[in-house]
């Protein structure tokens, strides 16, 4: 008997791919479900931008032609997609969060969008982000705030800045999305909206076609209903880039071969003692919990000693975000007819008066505490944090002078990667999240240790009602 639309919407990519490949289901029956869900909720949810449901049923058709002809071109032909709107398509508007380019045509398409289109997959549309992807809590004044669906009488934080990918995915709007992350942007909002979002390593994901906010920090990542998902997402995006000088410093590795190896003999780093205070019970008590599941699979945990406090880190990633944001966004952010949010008009601010000086300081500064945060973990095989101090808040009590991104900035910072897995809910029915951090372009350890996680826990099969 073939699945309901709302049976379709939470099976992990993997489990739809397996289907296809079987031809238990359709391309066209697949993008009907994601678009039928849209029109459902869409209006309430505010996930997306813009929906390109004509076009996606056509390429849904092509594809199921295609397929039954016997020319497939891989695992994800006929796979929906959603893009976070900061994310170029040739022709189409990209607004980057922005009222300011809301009529801004994009003049190429970005490269992960080409191979997403190569490998078969069909756009269903463009997420709402953060205004200039500058915002760790999702919200946006002038576009809209996209609705947390774990919450659906009161507007929760959805996490930002890829906070229409995270409510699309988690929502079962979409099977899959990509978010971008400069300080926590795919994290954060794979935290709050209980999704496994990975942070790329610098340079693993071409940016080229993707707007700035820091060239220094931007990294384009997957955020999905399960660990492996993520995994497979991101071992299709990965690789060198003509265009993108940095894809060419380190070779692809693919994850997958030890994807589903375990955490037996593996060492992981717990959260200082001193930065658990800042942490709410009902997150750290979560976070602990993890800790248990991960040792009784064979792990070795052990105490580590940063060297700064996680405050101290974000606050030093903020200068940089907002000295290279100001680079490219500044000019508008400076002018008070521009209709910029008011929220994120002086986080683009902090770069406004740093000299040349100061910022290469500050980058000088960087090199040495990437030195002095790997000496730290010697010998670690990641670090382990909960991904945020809280579960979503309500819009109404969030302060937007701080920030969400507390713990995730660091990672950025010292050119690492780092997976956000859920571990949990709290009394109220907002998911946890447990942050496994690992070294630069060490991904597939972030990956095989969410996996496991994942796999000796029960926590991805539950999803919020919508009704």
């Amino acid at each position: 008997m073939p699945m309901t639309h709302d049976e379709l919407a939470f099976k992990p990519v993997h489990e739809l791919a397996a289907a296809m490949a079987a031809g238990k289901l359709a391309s066209t029956t697949l993008t009907e479900a994601c678009l039928a869900r849209i029109q459902r909720h869409g209006a309430k949810l505010h996930a997306f931008v813009a929906v390109y449901a004509e076009e996606a049923l056509r390429a849904a058709h092509a594809a199921d032609e295609a397929i039954a002809s016997g020319h497939r071109i891989g695992p994800f032909h006929g796979m929906p997609v959603a893009l976070k709107d900061i994310i170029d398509m040739k022709g189409r508007v990209t607004t980057g969060g922005s009222k300011v380019w809301e009529q801004r045509v994009s003049p190429r398409t970005a490269t992960l969008a080409r191979k997403l289109i190569a490998a078969g997959m069909i756009v269903l549309g463009k997420t709402h982000s953060v205004e200039f992807a500058m915002g760790s809590f999702g919200t946006n004044t002038h576009l809209g705030t996209p609705w947390n669906p774990w919450d659906m009488k009161e507007l929760r934080g959805p996490g930002g800045s890829s906070s229409g990918t995270g409510v699309a995915v988690a929502a079962g709007l979409a099977p899959w999305g990509i978010g971008t992350d400069t300080g926590g942007s795919v994290r954060i909002p794979a935290a709050w909206c209980g999704l496994a979002g990975l942070k790329t390593t610098i340079g693993r994901i071409s940016v080229h076609g993707v707007l700035a906010l820091s060239h220094t920090l931007d990294t384009p990542g997957p955020m999905c209903r399960s660990v492996e998902d993520a995994a497979l997402l991101y071992n299709l995006l990965q690789g060198p880039d003509p265009v993108d000088p940095l894809t060419q410093r380190h070779a692809p590795d693919d994850p997958m071969p030890a994807l589903k190896r375990g955490a037996a003999g593996l060492v992981l780093a717990r959260l200082p003692a001193s930065e658990r205070e800042h942490v709410e019970a009902e997150v750290l008590a979560a976070y602990d919990a993890s800790l248990e599941v991960l040792e009784k699979l064979g792990a070795k945990l052990v105490d580590v000693t940063l060297p700064r406090s996680f405050a101290e880190l974000g606050a030093m990633a903020g200068r940089l975000i907002g000295c290279e944001g100001y680079s490219y966004v500044g000019h508008l952010t400076d002018d008070p007819a521009q209709p910029v949010d008011p929220h994120v008009r002086p986080r683009i601010g902090l770069g406004k008066g740093v000299s040349a000086r100061d910022y290469l300081l500050l980058l000088r500064e960087r090199e040495q505490l990437k030195r002095d945060w790997s000496k730290a973990l010697a010998g670690c095989d990641a670090l382990l944090t909960p991904t945020t101090l809280t579960a979503a808040p309500r819009v109404a009590d969030i302060d937007q002078s701080g920030t969400a991104a507390v713990i995730t900035r660091a990672i950025n910072l010292v050119d690492g990667c780092a997976l956000a897995v859920r571990n949990g809910f709290t009394k109220s029915g907002l998911p946890t999240s447990l942050h496994i951090c690992c070294r630069g372009y060490d991904e597939a350890t972030a990956l095989r240790i969410g996996w496991a996680y994942e796999q000796a826990t029960g926590w991805r099969d539950q999803w919020p009602e919508l009704s």
